[in-house]
């Protein structure tokens, strides 16, 4: 099994695939909204067929033309009010002549001057067209109060009719929701129909073909297919059901995640052990049991993970004390430098190729002394 790092490519190189990437799951996102659009546009129940199978049309019918009666009446009532109006302030006017007429005439009479010869009959007519506007004003007020009697009846008709009809809709209103509950179930059905399909293919090539270059457009399509179906699924189904969903669905992928690190730290693959290892050996530490590898200058210090940078190395006294040599970690046993088969120099035990001669050594995915040291463990 080689373990030949693949080359991972320019920075500008590795951005245009993420951002690519991002770009496929939107236009992806983007034309799965085509099936939505189209999927939405089939035609649900029609409330006013529904409402002709249970209202009476009669009803109806008497109804509107109450409406309209009580509209007409209601405009004579407008009508009748503006001629009250018209009258009241001509009456106004009358009385106001009226009252100067008289003061002229007592004026005339207590200087015992003779009263115009116009003086008396504009007092009469006045007068006259005083009681006139007040006939025709009482007429007004009795034509008003017979409109104001005939909207009220045609009300009280039009409120009893309107009960009837409100009585015979409420049936129509709860067959109307029910299909449409039954309408958007099948949309969303058809929804999920054509979308579960197509995320169960993302999800099978994300899975199936991880190690692909061509994961990133696997990916997107994924991505974007769940989103789509998990947008569906909240907007038809109630969020008490919706929470639930999301709940185990959560729940499935945690626990799939840690059975799958578990199963990695217990039994690695020769990729990640190898990575492992490699940074075990940066930090000049035991790759089994993080144990110090004392060899060299090295030989009497001591570090951690994380104080390995800051050890200060002694100075070399002499070459033989820096040349490489096999050694083994003396807390856990395993070899971590051992002979080269083919150009018998000191090479690391456990990683795959030779520093001096490039030679490739098999890699398994878990080794002996780490099965062992698991076991013991736990």
């Amino acid at each position: 099994m080689s373990l030949r790092t693949k080359p991972k490519g320019p920075w500008v190189h590795r951005f245009s695939i993420h951002l690519l990437t991002v770009l496929l799951a939107i236009l992806v996102f983007w034309v799965l909204g085509f099936f939505d659009t189209d999927i939405r546009s089939i035609k649900g129940p029609q409330y006013d067929q529904i409402k002709e199978k249970y209202v009476n049309q009669q009803l109806l019918v008497e109804q509107q033309k109450l409406t309209s009666e009580i509209g007409k009446v209601e405009r004579d009532i407008g009508n009748t009010t503006e001629e009250m109006r018209i009258v009241s302030d001509s009456t106004q006017n009358l009385q106001k002549t009226i009252r100067q007429l008289i003061e002229l005439q007592k004026l005339t009479i207590q200087k015992l001057a003779s009263i115009p010869e116009t003086g008396q009959p504009n007092l009469s007519r006045s007068l006259a067209r005083f009681l006139e506007n007040q006939k025709r004003y009482q007429a007004y007020h009795e034509r008003l109060s017979e409109l104001s009697d005939q909207k009220r009846t045609l009300e009280a008709e039009r409120l009893k009719i309107g009960q009837q009809i409100e009585q015979q809709r409420q049936p129509a209103e709860l067959e109307y929701k029910r299909l449409s509950e039954r309408h958007r179930i099948r949309i969303a059905c058809l929804q999920l129909l054509v979308l579960v399909p197509l995320f169960a293919i993302g999800a099978f090539l994300v899975i199936k073909k991880r190690d692909s270059i061509y994961l990133p457009l696997f990916l997107g399509y994924g991505v974007a297919t769940l989103l789509k179906m998990v947008l569906v699924i909240h907007e038809y189904f109630p969020s008490r059901y919706f929470k639930y969903v999301i709940a185990a669905a959560l729940l499935i992928v945690v626990v799939k995640l840690l059975v799958h690190v578990i199963r990695v730290v217990a039994f690695p693959k020769a990729r990640w052990l190898t990575k492992q290892y490699r940074e075990a050996y940066e930090r000049f530490l035991c790759p089994v049991c993080e144990y110090p590898i004392r060899t060299g200058s090295r030989k009497f210090l001591f570090w951690t993970r994380r104080t390995v940078n800051n050890v200060v190395l002694p100075t070399r006294q002499s070459s033989e004390e820096c040349s490489d040599e096999r050694y083994a970690c003396p807390a856990c046993g395993t070899s971590l430098f051992e002979e080269c088969p083919e150009c018998h120099k000191v090479r690391h035990s456990l990683l795959p190729y030779c520093q001096h001669c490039n030679a490739e050594k098999e890699m398994k995915g878990y080794s002996k002394d780490v099965s062992t040291v698991l076991g013991e463990e736990s």
